[in-house]
């Protein structure tokens, strides 16, 4: 699908009807993925975009910084880089402050629209253990259903600590292992056996049997879905 440039509200040309045409290009075709019921990424970047707009919104001078700016001249003596300022400020900031207002709430009601998708596939999705469970959790394995699919998906999954500018945070990430064929023998019991036999490095593993009730895109929305069920439900010490 299009996608929206990190830094699309001072790239090209600042004129409110060509973002504005921009914007509108991208949200339709997030909508289509909506429809499709594709989650991600286009979620996780319509909210990365809300978030820059607000910053920029409640900070001004950072809207000035967004833009590439000419060198002057420069201070050999003072080691410094004098700029020319390409933005001609009020006209630029008040073609900014109408692409900004414009734009949060046409985000903010796509931003809503993949919540309320997200919502209805987590409600209707189930997830428990399989045995009992385990004591160490940071590593163990996923076993994904998927609607009308006579399959389940193995995954091994591992808690990482990950880190932004902002704040550490954990995440979960998944490798796939094998597809095993729903029967009245493959039962999940039966799949966890048989993966502490071949791995023996997770003797007593964490192992966890997810199910969707209904067909979903299985890497757009199933599996990243999946991953934040596991996050909310395993014990990381």
């Amino acid at each position: 699908m299009r996608n929206l440039s990190d830094n699309w509200i001072a790239e090209g040309w600042v004129d409110f009807e060509y973002k504005k045409y921009l914007l509108l290009a991208y949200l339709k075709e997030v909508e289509k993925e909506f429809k499709s019921v594709k989650l991600y990424p286009p979620l996780a970047e319509l909210i990365k975009h809300h978030q820059k707009l607000e910053e920029l919104n409640k900070n001004s001078h950072q809207l000035k910084a967004a833009f590439p700016r000419e060198i002057d001249s420069i201070n050999f003596k003072k080691a410094a880089i004098n700029y020319k300022d390409k933005t001609q400020e009020d006209e630029v900031m008040k073609q900014l402050g109408e692409i900004i207002a414009y734009a949060l709430p046409q985000i903010k009601k796509q931003i809503d629209e993949g919540k309320s998708i997200y919502d209805f596939i987590e409600d209707q999705m189930e997830i428990e253990p399989v045995g009992l469970s385990a004591i160490y959790q940071k590593e163990g394995y996923a076993l994904v259903s998927n609607g009308s699919s006579k399959d389940i998906l193995v995954y091994r999954y591992k808690v990482d600590l990950f880190q932004n500018n902002l704040d550490k945070y954990r995440g979960i990430v998944l490798k796939y292992i094998a597809a095993f064929r729903k029967s009245l023998t493959t039962t999940c019991h039966r799949i966890k056996l048989d993966l502490i036999k071949k791995f023996k490095d997770l003797p007593n593993p964490s192992t966890w049997q997810i199910n969707s009730k209904h067909d979903v895109p299985l890497q757009e929305s199933l599996l990243p879905i999946s991953k934040r069920l596991l996050l909310r439900h395993i014990v990381v010490k």
